[in-house]
């Protein structure tokens, strides 16, 4: 069974919600850099990007973090991890960094994202924003920005489609 979580015009609120809340908890967006997940968050990051111009008249850059190296359970992908570059529009020491992710499940994945941007200097801070936040946390992780939370049980999906990627803006939730 399939339900849609959020359609496209959800998913538009959600995101100009979060570039009100990034403006406001930061008073704007200077030394402030959006930092994409592989791969939709790459999309929302944008997104937040071009909201955040709307409303500021200011340009925040855009990066894309892969994180496959980082990642602890590697093994268990796949034998030859494919790994993309990593591109950060400036040096990130002393910025803030916003994190953007499509889905906040167990914490892994930021946890790899956060080391993956250590590694690359050493920002003011980093906050974390996610499209969907859905529970089941196995790290001390919370995201500071979310567009919907939606409790879930561990054998649903989240599936996160992104126009940019998959030619369709839509959250669903599958159970088996």
């Amino acid at each position: 069974m399939q339900k849609t979580i959020l359609d496209e015009a959800a998913i538009r609120r959600a995101l100009t919600r979060i570039a009100h809340e990034i403006i406001e908890r930061n008073k704007g967006v200077e030394d402030t850099v959006l930092i994409g997940i592989r791969t939709r968050g790459i999309f929302l990051a944008e997104r937040l990007a071009e909201r955040i111009r709307r409303i500021e008249g200011q340009d925040v850059p855009v990066g894309e973090l892969d994180i496959t190296l980082y990642r602890d359970d590697l093994t268990e992908k796949a034998e030859e991890p494919e790994v993309k570059t990593t591109q950060l529009p400036v040096d990130i020491h002393g910025q803030t960094v916003i994190l953007v992710d499509d889905v906040l499940y167990t914490g892994r994945t930021v946890r790899a994202a956060m080391d993956a941007i250590i590694d690359q200097g050493r920002p003011h801070m980093i906050q974390l924003a996610v499209l969907v936040d859905r529970g089941h946390r196995e790290l001390p992780i919370r995201a500071d920005y979310v567009g919907k939370n939606v409790p879930t049980s561990k054998s649903e999906i989240i599936q996160v489609k992104v126009e940019e990627h998959d030619s369709a803006d839509h959250v669903w939730i599958k159970s088996e």
